[in-house]
């Protein structure tokens, strides 16, 4: 593979000419099941892909038997890791936060620390400095660098109403639970969240904006919610595909 075939294609950049194309089966043109299994099993087709659509691709493989993951197969492929960093930097940037808008990314799950790595990687190679960290609950704080006087963008793996942390009961994206604790610890560092990203959104909001509430001082804000993919973006058109008994691995 030559030099020109290696480098990362930005995610606004068409695939090279004569890129083998995935079968469409579904009315509205997005792949169905067999097709996705097709794609992956023909690694040609699936090395000519855009990358965002190879990206999209190790998703839909792994939620078609799955309600909720934290996705932990796919972030930690070596498929998707390089791919994951700038596709999600690339969807920031044109919701209109570039790199010089924010200091740090942190991650607000466990699920979410591949994430943060992705992203400072992807920032490395564009010759931009980035900071990370990650939310420690058992002692409200952050572990990483400081990030006293920084702005941070806030990343997760799949934000949905069935999202869940493991040290605490059942929240969700909607109630804004999780997100206030976040908020309050990350504000209490003395930096700034200036938005909220998530590799996967699976909430339908009409303005992409979430209230969170600092417990502390009782303060609220909207944060803008950039999700790089919509839950039902990556399932069959039917809905099929989930498994109420699946894990969440």
């Amino acid at each position: 593979m030559t030099e020109d075939q290696n480098a990362f294609r930005r995610t606004d950049t068409a695939a090279p000419a004569g890129a083998s194309a995935v079968k469409t089966g579904q009315p509205d043109g997005r792949p169905d099941s067999r097709a996705i299994q097709d794609a992956m099993a023909d690694e040609r087709a699936f090395a000519m892909l855009d990358p965002r659509d190879q990206l999209r691709l190790l998703l839909r493989e792994h939620m078609l038997s799955r309600p909720f993951s934290e996705l932990s197969p796919v972030v930690f492929d070596h498929r998707a890791q390089p791919l994951i960093g700038h596709i999600m930097l690339d969807t920031i940037e044109e919701q209109g936060y570039g790199l010089d808008d924010f200091d740090a990314v942190g991650a607000l799950t466990a699920a979410a620390v591949p994430l943060v790595c992705a992203v400072m990687s992807a920032a490395a190679s564009r010759g931009e400095d980035l900071d990370g960290f990650v939310m420690d609950f058992v002692y409200p704080s952050v572990k990483g660098p400081s990030i006293a006087g920084k702005k941070v963008v806030l990343l997760d793996a799949w934000l949905s109403e069935k999202s869940y942390v493991q040290t605490s009961s059942l929240v969700t994206l909607r109630n804004g639970n999780e997100l206030s604790l976040d908020f309050g610890v990350v504000e209490a560092q003395g930096a700034e969240v200036v938005a909220v990203a998530s590799l996967i959104g699976g909430v339908d909001l009409t303005d992409p904006t979430i209230r969170v509430a600092n417990p502390v001082s009782g303060e609220t804000r909207e944060l803008p919610f950039i999700e790089i993919f919509h839950e039902s973006d990556l399932r069959d058109v039917d809905g099929t595909g989930s498994d109420s008994g699946a894990d969440v691995a």
